[in-house]
């Protein structure tokens, strides 16, 4: 228990005398007013300091007419009028004495606490780790459905460009010919009609890769490149000029030729290369 923790202890002098033994002004001091106006009230120190949240060393300077633990006459004013309402009596003419002992009212300070009560400070929070993870797995999940349906479109749409270019040739039934009525060889066997449809005043060179692949090269009389390149097994070319078609065969004996509609019979070894010149009329070697 706090020193002059009993309201009866803390009587003033009947006589009205201090403790010093000196006279009393007439008006009390602010400190002596709020002490007096406490015991009266029934109240102790320690009354005070629970009601106002003001520290009990405080309280016991102020009542002393010690305001430097107050920090400045912001809060020593401020201390006053919290003590005056605890106490019950007007904090006006305590406030209005306190300014003519200290030197007149304080500019304000609208920032500075009133209080010297304990402020309870917001609680640091740290990163929402849990939120995050949810995110970030939110994301993963997003981006691989995302993936997966781009690439079942990209399927879906080649097999549609698949189905699209076979449909053509599914569609349209082969022409019947005199020649292909009674056989099923493939294109690659010359027909009467084809070797009849050449034109007579001009070459032609078909070049089919029929057992593999192999690098052509086909110029027109003129030396103008009418083709350069890798020739796939399966695949067929077309070369036409007016006079004179001459052809490089990368690996001739993987190499089908029909000139002007005539197949060429020459026993071409593989991977071997061959140079060709061809010329309007029967199919030889110019």
């Amino acid at each position: 228990m706090s020193i002059g923790n009993s309201p009866q202890d803390e009587r003033p002098f009947e006589d009205g005398r201090s403790e010093d033994g000196h006279e009393e002004a007439a008006r009390p001091s602010v400190g002596r007013a709020l002490q007096q106006a406490r015991i009266a009230a029934g109240l102790t120190v320690d009354d005070v300091s629970s009601v106002t949240r003001v520290r009990i060393a405080i309280v016991h300077a102020i009542e002393a007419d010690d305001f430097t633990p107050c920090g400045g006459d912001v809060y020593a004013r401020g201390h006053i009028r919290t003590l005056a309402k605890a106490v019950h009596i007007d904090p006006a003419p305590l406030l209005a004495r306190y300014d003519d002992d200290h030197g007149g009212r304080p500019a304000p300070t609208p920032a500075a606490p009133l209080f010297e009560a304990e402020r309870i400070r917001p609680e640091r929070r740290g990163p929402n780790w849990t939120a995050a993870m949810v995110a970030a797995i939110v994301a993963v999940v997003g981006f691989v459905g995302f993936t997966a349906f781009k690439g079942g479109d990209s399927n879906s749409d080649a097999k549609s460009q698949v189905a699209q270019g076979a449909s053509p040739s599914a569609s349209k039934p082969a022409k019947p010919t005199p020649s292909n009525t009674d056989s099923a060889t493939p294109k690659s066997d010359p027909s009467d009609s084809a070797i009849a449809a050449a034109p007579q005043d001009k070459v032609t060179v078909q070049v089919t890769a029929v057992d593999g692949r192999s690098w052509i090269s086909a110029k027109d009389h003129n030396g103008r490149m009418l083709f350069d390149g890798l020739l796939k097994k399966g695949e067929s070319k077309t070369f036409q000029d007016s006079s004179k078609v001459n052809l490089i065969l990368g690996d001739a004996g993987a190499i089908q030729l029909y000139v002007n509609g005539k197949k060429i019979e020459d026993d071409f070894q593989p991977g071997a290369v061959e140079r060709l010149t061809y010329t309007k009329g029967d199919p030889e070697v110019g």
